[in-house]
């Protein structure tokens, strides 16, 4: 990690001076090692008056004191995926998320950088295609204790998530959830269900595409929400890319 400059030190501080005039909101730190692209986001969440940007650095180590037990620590970190031009920061994700809740900002919508980052721990991910209000929605729902994900990662998650629930067999399924015990168990249909809905399918497309009626796709979701304990979609597509990640191999 680049030392840090005096200059850094300067507008981390600022960033955080400007925090505490603000309305009292969840905190969050950002960390991206694009100036621009920093001060970007910092105007963004700063826009917000229910959100307080607490800091604004680089690089993480600049923000090493979040885990001194007398700091206060941030609600959420917003880091880009990919930091000084090496692959994926997924240690930092890792670490992150034993301090704070982890939303990723990324150029990326590779399903494989999207399922990576969750994996390591992430509560969102946004594509820098997204609207600034998208990004807040984001930190408001994560603080929440909720899971989010640009709306553009549906479709592309789907052809990661579709392959995977075709390759899966009952006896597979069985054998799976029965070591988890019952709570967690989905029939074939509600399966099914489950990736058509977190992949970006209106319940009514997914009727169709199903050969079933609208009153009995609604009846699987609330089944599924009420199995494992899901809310929105953005948690629905979670808990999917969470069922697919435990029967695809290791990255």
């Amino acid at each position: 990690m680049p030392p840090v400059t005096s200059h850094q030190m300067s507008e981390t501080a600022q960033v955080a001076s400007r925090s505490t005039s603000a309305v009292p909101g969840p905190r969050v730190a950002i960390i991206d090692d694009h100036p621009l692209a920093r001060r970007g986001l910092e105007t963004i969440l700063g826009e917000a008056r229910d959100l307080m940007v607490a800091a604004s650095a680089a690089t993480i180590d600049q923000l090493a004191h979040w885990t001194c037990e007398c700091c206060e620590r941030p609600d959420v970190a917003v880091t880009d995926l990919y930091l000084d031009a090496g692959g994926p920061c997924l240690t930092l994700i890792s670490h992150l998320q034993a301090h704070t809740s982890v939303i990723v900002v990324s150029a990326s919508a590779r399903p494989g950088d999207v399922l990576a980052a969750i994996r390591a721990g992430a509560r969102g991910y946004i594509t820098k295609l997204s609207e600034p209000e998208m990004l807040r929605l984001a930190v408001r729902t994560v603080a929440a204790g909720g899971f989010a994900l640009s709306p553009e990662l549906a479709d592309i998650l789907h052809g990661e998530l579709a392959p995977v629930s075709m390759a899966r067999g009952a006896g597979q399924r069985g054998a799976h959830d029965a070591a988890k015990g019952t709570a967690g168990v989905l029939s074939p249909r509600e399966e099914q269900t489950l990736d058509l809905i977190a992949s970006g399918y209106t319940h009514l497309q997914t009727a169709t595409r199903m050969g079933v009626s609208l009153s009995t796709v609604n009846t699987y979701v609330e089944r599924i929400r009420g199995k494992l304990q899901v809310g929105n979609k953005a948690e629905l597509t979670r808990a999917a890319v969470e069922r697919a990640n435990e029967r695809a191999p290791a990255w």
